[in-house]
């Protein structure tokens, strides 16, 4: 008991706290090894003999005016102890300066050693900013083109091609030459995580700038705005971004010439809501944000006899394509499209009507934590302008809502300002890393990660992105031996986290690198399976699907490690096999449905994954943005409050065009089995809602429901009577 106490004594006292802030040890820290100490002595039979003899005296010398010993002589036994739980702290100087993130400018000396040109073509969607940066690339004698997706790429390089201008096509996953003799082009388009910093060049065009908020891939955008090694940078985006990299260049000692842009084409919101599928006309485009809604919306339609072309964001780039071409095609009959907000960027298409089915979205904040929130104006402004695009067949862009209560939120969120982009990310580099591991030779990659975010410093122009990815990866793959370098590739590897077969395909791959055997082709259709055939229900789509991104990941692997990957070339031509197997399962999309949700109405396997958070049934489950100045619950990650007017005036509309869409399109039968083949309800969800109707009616929980069984109460006791 005395121990105990002396031992409370210590960590309460200032001077002590103060010391370990000395020693790098913060609040968390301090806590935390204290915590651990105090362990070690309670439980520990093998105390060293000059700590016991320290702890006799404190505990002797309680109480009496001449101490032999003082709480504060525990110390140094603290602080070896905090050393051998926290080995950073013995070299805490040396860790400071290498997370030391409050100048990244200085990190490319060879841009710094030039001049460089900025200007910023700033606009809204179809306004022509990034065509006149284009022009500019095209006539440089050399040049670079910067951009967020495959696609954006691939289109960049078929144009410049086309107009007699080389240019090579560089991905994570390919690398095409424009030369025969694979000789590298004047001209490059590449994906902007791909963009040398060392290559000097004419000019630059870096797309998308607004994206370098972005929490996960921002950090590319700031990679490319402060290390590209060019006369001219031609930086395109949204204006809400030009204080940023106005205040960034201004660090670099660089100038910014702005170009602002207007649209070209009207674009209209209407003001009455779809309210059915019976009003669409060619040319219309249903924006979902989940995948349920796609598959829901998309079997309606053809339910009427129309046909309707589908994109979403886990589709390969050949399927979204070829359904953009289908849906752009005058002579095909498919005019609508079912669509995410994958159409935001990086297709043409020509839409005459935007169509927001719901406008709240599933989002991953700064924290990692999913949520549901209303879209954002910049998000809204983006999709919507997809409406009406210059050079197409449709001079006017209009957009609504499938919902009238949605309609005046959606107009709010339009007329609203864009807001400001506020910070640059950023991301550790592998040379970081490997300095820390120096000094933490024994720490896991997960903790060095950790341990490098929690030292490191930046200022107000930055953020460090979120690492919820990489930290998973390197957790998965800790239990095998890589060299350090080569677990930092595994680990930036770009895959959903949320797709098992991708995930335990990677682990097979470190795995199979470990032990210095090649992973040749025939290994790789081993494991997938190949030859594939085509999908017989949504369920084997998804799989083929993430086929496709386990042949994505392989073609990554291959440029960073050619003798382990040696077969990218037989891997790229199944894939493309792949790609029309899929684009097959979607043109049938519907058929896929109904085979999946008749086997999901007698008990089968769940035909959508828990990726796709949000469906019809739960549209008012949203988190109210900021606008409306409500805080979000914190005992969930989905947070849930709405007005209880609002959840009526829903609940009514919801209920109304249910009833409309079962009698149109299905007939007779029980609500659930209706909900169950509209794709709105699942046998989990269902099971779930009984048990809950069950709980709550049991406790009386519901008003009318317990007055009905208190009336049917005197009822029975009256005849009693």
């Amino acid at each position: 008991g005395e121990v105990l106490k002396s031992l409370n004594k210590f960590y309460k006292r200032k001077e002590i706290q103060r010391l370990g802030a000395e020693n790098g040890l913060d609040a968390r820290l301090f806590h935390q090894a204290f915590i651990s100490f105090r362990k070690y002595i309670m439980e520990s039979s093998s105390v060293s003999a000059d700590l016991h003899i320290i702890l006799n005296d404190i505990c002797c010398g309680a109480g009496k005016i001449c101490l032999l010993g003082h709480v504060d002589d525990l110390f140094p036994f603290f602080l070896r102890h905090a050393k051998q739980i926290f080995p950073m702290l013995d070299c805490m100087d040396d860790l400071r300066k290498i997370s030391d993130l409050r100048l990244p400018p200085n990190w490319y000396p060879d841009a710094r050693a030039i001049q460089r040109k900025i200007i910023f073509h700033a606009g809204p969607t179809n306004s022509g900013k990034t065509y006149h940066a284009i022009q500019r690339f095209l006539s440089a004698k050399s040049g670079i083109y910067c951009g967020p997706l495959k696609l954006l790429a691939h289109e960049i390089f078929q144009k410049s091609n086309d107009a007699n201008v080389p240019c090579d096509l560089v991905t994570g996953e390919e690398r095409v030459y424009a030369n025969e003799d694979a000789r590298q082009a004047p001209h490059i388009a590449c994906t902007i995580e791909m963009c040398s910093t060392n290559t000097p060049y004419e000019v630059a065009v870096i797309d998308e700038i607004q994206m370098i908020r972005d929490p996960a891939r921002g950090w590319a955008w700031t990679r490319a705005l402060l290390g590209l090694c060019a006369e001219e940078i031609h930086v395109c985006g949204e204006a809400a971004a030009i204080d940023l990299v106005t205040e960034l260049m201004y660090t670099t000692g660089e100038e910014v010439e702005v170009q602002n842009y207007k649209r070209l084409t009207p674009l209209t919101v209407l003001d009455y809501a779809l309210e059915s599928l019976d009003n669409l006309r060619p040319g219309d485009c249903v924006v979902c944000f989940s995948k349920n809604d796609i598959y829901s919306v998309s079997r309606q339609i053809e339910a009427r006899g129309l046909e309707c072309a589908v994109i979403y964001g886990s589709l390969p780039p050949g399927t979204k394509l070829e359904q953009a071409k289908k849906f752009n095609d005058p002579n095909d009959p498919c005019k609508i499209l079912v669509a995410t907000d994958a159409i935001g960027m990086g297709l043409n298409l020509c839409i005459r009507r935007i169509i927001f089915n719901s406008i709240v979205k599933p989002t991953i904040n700064e924290k990692g934590e999913k949520e549901i929130d209303s879209i954002t104006t910049s998000q809204a402004l983006q999709i919507a302008g997809r409406a009406g695009r210059y050079g197409s067949s449709f001079k006017e862009g209009e957009v609504t809502t499938m919902h009238r209560e949605d309609l005046v939120q959606l107009k709010e969120i339009l007329n609203e300002s864009v807001r400001p982009v506020k910070a640059a990310g950023l991301h550790p580099t592998p040379e970081q890393i490997e300095m820390f591991a120096y000094h933490l030779p024994d720490a896991t990659l997960s903790n060095l990660i950790d341990i490098f975010v929690s030292l490191s410093q930046v200022d107000g122009l930055y953020f460090v992105c979120n690492i919820d990815d990489f930290k998973f990866l390197a957790d998965m793959i800790q239990h095998i031996p890589l060299n350090l370098r080569s677990r930092y590739v595994f680990c930036t590897a770009p895959l959903n986290r949320k797709e098992p077969f991708v995930c335990t395909t990677l682990l097979k791959f470190a795995r199979q690198f470990s032990r210095n055997e090649p992973l040749t082709f025939d290994w790789l259709c081993r494991h997938t399976k190949w030859p594939l055939a085509a999908p017989k229900n949504i369920k084997e789509l998804v799989h083929l699907e993430a086929v496709h991104d386990v042949f994505d990941l392989y073609l990554w692997l291959s440029y960073r490690f050619i003798d382990m990957f040696p077969d990218a070339a037989l891997v790229r031509d199944i894939q493309k096999k792949l790609d029309d197997i899929i684009q097959v399962g979607v043109c049938n999309i519907t058929k896929l449905i109904r085979a999946s949700q008749s086997a999901a109405a007698h008990g089968a396997a769940e035909v959508v994954s828990d990726d796709s958070p949000l469906s019809r049934t739960k549209r008012d489950t949203r988190v109210i943005s900021d606008r409306h100045s409500v805080k979000p619950t914190e005992a969930l990650s989905i947070t849930v409050e709405v007005p209880e007017d609002r959840r009526a005036r829903n609940l009514k509309a919801y209920r109304s065009a249910t009833r409309q869409e079962d009698l149109k399109s299905h007939g007779r039968g029980s609500l659930a089995n209706r909900l169950l083949r509209e794709g709105l309800l699942t046998q989990e969800m269902l099971r779930q809602l009984e048990s809950e109707w069950q709980d709550q009616h049991r406790n009386g929980r519901y008003g009318l429901g317990s007055k009905r069984d208190q009336n049917s109460s005197k009822g029975t006791g009256r005849k009693k009577k």
